[in-house]
């Protein structure tokens, strides 16, 4: 059997077979050390397969299994919905955050990018099962 997926929206697992795309994706995830994030449209690159709007829609149906708040916009923007429990996630793990200004909705944080994003290079040559694209 293959990995239990789990709805990020809804945080309930199921036992599926998951695509073999999804499993890649999955994998990527796992592998983002704390405190580091990489874009959707980093995975795929990563991948040499699918685009950001297919590792969006890997990570929203099946992410929930996985370090889901690693996964993020390229624009640092915290996952609307999900911001508070990603914002607990990223200071837990020291991620870098700029603080919002008062004009901002909400208030909300966003991603220091330049400092938080992880290339996907690691001293075991990046994320493991995962063959980057070459």
């Amino acid at each position: 059997m293959g990995r239990v997926s789990e709805d990020v929206r809804t945080g309930r697992g199921e036992a599926a077979e998951l695509p073999e795309y999804a499993e890649r994706v999955l994998a990527v995830a796992e592998r983002i050390p704390p405190g580091r994030v990489m874009t959707y449209g980093d995975v795929a690159e990563w991948l040499g397969e699918g685009g950001p709007r297919q590792v969006g829609r890997v990570m929203a149906l099946y992410g929930g299994a996985v370090p889901w708040w690693r996964v993020v916009r390229s624009d640092g923007a915290l996952l609307p919905g999900h911001e508070l429990r990603a914002l607990a996630h990223y200071r837990e793990e020291g991620t870098p955050l700029r603080e919002a200004g008062r004009s901002a909705q909400g208030h909300v944080p966003r991603l220091t990018m330049a400092l938080a994003r992880w290339d996907g290079t690691a001293e075991d040559g990046g994320p493991a099962g995962v063959t980057p694209h070459t």
